[in-house]
């Protein structure tokens, strides 16, 4: 690789279109939450064409269901916050489409907040305080996977409902989480990296789409805040910790 490309401080995507333009031959296995042919990591997901292949868990198309079993979670509340990573503006912008689409429909206020640090994102559950946000819903951005133990922490201290995309935050202390299991995206990857490896090329092997999703309900966390989780709810979880 160029010994010129620093790839240090990019965000994800912009990391894999920077990886893409500096080599064409060395095999590379992506996963991410975004389209991959939207953000021009492929040419199509039958056929990805090149060096490159992966796993996309489309998670901008769930954004809005998140937002809406958050709603259902705190009907009465008219203004819900979204924290996004403006760092990823591709995947951030296409996220928020989503959600303010749903908020419209529900007669909620979206209040959008912007984080990419661990200052930030203080500094956004300080605004979502000031602007009276009565719950959050946490972006798809795989940034927001490495602060999971902040983000869980600041929802306690500021006594803040958050809706978790990967279920694996609900099981570290989040409230409510709805989207894919992480483990399984691993194992797909690992399948993939296994089969190059035995000879097939990337451009052989279509972009394989993580479609299942799951609800998870943490009753510990719920409990702490003083919230009754309805019974709708809790019928649909696919797993309620307690």
């Amino acid at each position: 690789m160029d010994e010129g490309i620093d790839l240090g401080e990019q965000p994800f995507n912009k990391l894999l279109r920077v990886t893409k333009a500096a080599t064409r031959t060395i095999p590379i296995v992506f996963a991410v939450g975004s389209d991959p042919v939207a953000i021009g990591l492929v040419v199509s997901l039958n056929r990805p064409g090149g060096n490159l292949t992966g796993v996309s868990l489309q998670q901008t198309t769930a954004a809005a269901k998140r937002l809406e079993l958050l709603h259902q979670l705190k009907p009465a509340e008219r203004s819900i916050a979204f924290l996004v990573n403006p760092t990823n503006p591709s995947f951030s912008a296409a996220e928020t489409r989503e959600v303010q689409s749903a908020a419209n429909v529900l007669g909620v206020d979206l209040v959008v907040l912007n984080a990419s640090s661990t200052s930030e994102i203080e500094a956004a559950f300080l605004t979502l305080v000031q602007r009276h946000a009565g719950a959050l819903l946490i972006g798809g951005d795989i940034y927001f996977i490495s602060r999971t133990d902040q983000l869980v922490a600041l929802a306690a201290r500021h006594a803040v409902p958050a809706m978790y995309t990967y279920i694996e935050q609900a099981r570290a202390g989040g409230l409510i989480a709805y989207g894919a299991h992480l483990a399984e995206l691993e194992r797909l990857v690992g399948v993939y990296c296994g089969r190059i490896l035995n000879g097939e090329k990337p451009s052989d092997l279509p972009v394989q789409l993580l479609t299942k999703v799951e609800l998870v309900i943490n009753l510990k966390t719920a409990k702490a805040l003083g919230l009754t989780i309805p019974l709708t709810l809790l019928g649909r979880a696919d797993e309620v910790i307690e």
